[in-house]
């Protein structure tokens, strides 16, 4: 079989399969993602690594994760490399080079990963096809040494009715997300991409009134304004609803609109996805769009915003930036786009220090971390060891000088597994 390279693009694992189409038929093709840790090729080899691959696998398509801890010496570029029991067919990949001969997999480091320090890890992701059968890949190597730091295998599983929710639950009208049911769109709407597993799947189609109501409340933590959370019937993403912020500058004018959907077991990696369109470029002063309680954190905020017009994250107990404030730092993010519809994803790991932030499908390297300090980019928050442990998702305006903006989200995900734009 001829070779066939693979273009990266630089998305992480947080990149999907595509979106299902709605109802109840596609809801069954859906499987729930499994973690493969890799079996012991030779009990008398040194352990070289540990990988574990992610697999989310649908009739016909999958994406996997892919993470390689590194158990040997230190490297500074990584190759890994597999073999497909069956007929998986790799599209795309993101995070790495990948290519593909026939059955063999092999997938180099991107320009940013490539270091990998005794006992560090690394995550990349693949997207592909398959027909007949998708068991479980064998033989990793890294560096050519096999990977035999892994424990006992764990089947994976194939597509079935039973992962998914039931007919009866797809086709509820009133278009609302429950952990245990595939979230279905309003009929006035169409699905907003969202797989069994989320816990947030919301298109704001279900809302009947102006105010937002069911699984989402008004909130204004700490003191309220002028600021205001209003269901919009005359702009929207993807349907006839969204939820419109109108953000009014000064502290107290702060306005969210807040899940009421429990969101603190999620994990042990937590994606988001979320829609999201503005009228005014961010400005110099602190401004916060998206919050997260931290119940690791004293239930302090971990907050998605903007300063110095650039995108950030902000620890609210400590004032940490990711990325550091200086003219480097910021320079690795980049502005939110106006008055246009953008894709806002994230991936928080609450097992350890790793996150990653996209617009539309592009990384943004300072809202990256991992275990490595960066230069200009997460000296602040690394210092704080304890991963966060989010448990609440509101979405707003917070204002902590000047800046009045006009926000609108629609299609708002979240879950334990990557969630496509």
């Amino acid at each position: 079989m001829p070779r066939t390279a693979v273009r990266s693009r630089p998305r992480d694992p947080a990149a999907l399969r595509p979106r299902a189409a709605a109802g109840a038929a596609a809801a069954a093709l859906l499987a729930a993602a499994a973690v493969v840790p890799l079996p012991a090729a030779s009990a008398a080899a040194t352990p070289g690594c540990r990988v574990d691959y992610i697999a989310n696998r649908w009739t016909g398509g999958y994406t996997a994760a892919v993470r390689i801890t590194n158990l040997g010496p230190q490297l500074t570029g990584w190759r890994l490399g597999w073999t497909y029991g069956g007929d998986e067919r790799i599209t795309s990949a993101w995070n790495a080079g990948v290519t593909q001969t026939g059955a063999a997999v092999t997938a180099v480091n991107a320009a940013w990963n490539g270091s990998l320090a005794t006992g560090a890890t690394t995550e990349f992701g693949v997207q592909g096809t398959w027909s007949a059968a998708a068991p479980p890949p064998s033989g990793f190597t890294l560096a050519g040494t096999a990977c035999t730091g892994g424990a006992s295998p764990t089947a994976d599983p194939s597509p079935s009715p039973s992962a998914s929710a039931s007919p009866s639950a797809s086709a509820s009208p009133s278009g609302s997300a429950s952990p245990t049911a595939s979230p279905s769109p309003s009929p006035t709407g169409p699905d907003p991409g969202c797989d069994a597993a989320a816990v947030v799947c919301s298109g704001f189609e279900d809302q009947t009134g102006t105010a937002p109501a069911g699984d989402w409340q008004t909130v204004t933590p700490n003191c309220s304004g002028t600021g205001a959370a209003v269901i919009d019937r005359t702009v929207a993403y993807h349907g006839t609803r969204s939820l419109r912020i109108d953000g009014r500058a000064g502290y107290c004018n702060h306005v969210f609109a807040g899940t009421t959907r429990d969101v603190s077991a999620v994990g042990p990696v937590l994606y988001a996805r979320l829609r999201v369109r503005h009228t005014t470029a961010l400005p110099a002063n602190h401004v916060t769009a998206v919050t997260l309680a931290d119940s690791r954190d004293g239930g302090k905020d971990l907050r998605i915003g903007g300063q110095n017009g650039a995108l950030q994250w902000n620890r609210e107990s400590d004032d940490a930036t990711l990325p550091v404030q200086s003219p480097a730092g910021v320079a690795l993010s980049a502005p939110l786009p106006t008055d246009r519809w953008v894709c806002l994803r994230f991936r928080i790991d609450t097992t350890r220090q790793s996150m990653q932030t996209h617009l539309d499908d592009t990384e943004v390297p300072g809202l990256h971390l991992d275990t490595v300090p960066t230069p200009d980019v997460d000296a602040q928050w690394l210092t704080r060891g304890t991963p966060p442990r989010p448990t609440t998702l509101r979405l707003g305006w917070e204002s902590y000088g000047v800046g009045d903006d006009t926000l609108w989200f629609d299609d708002v995900a979240l879950g334990p597994s990557p969630i496509a734009c």
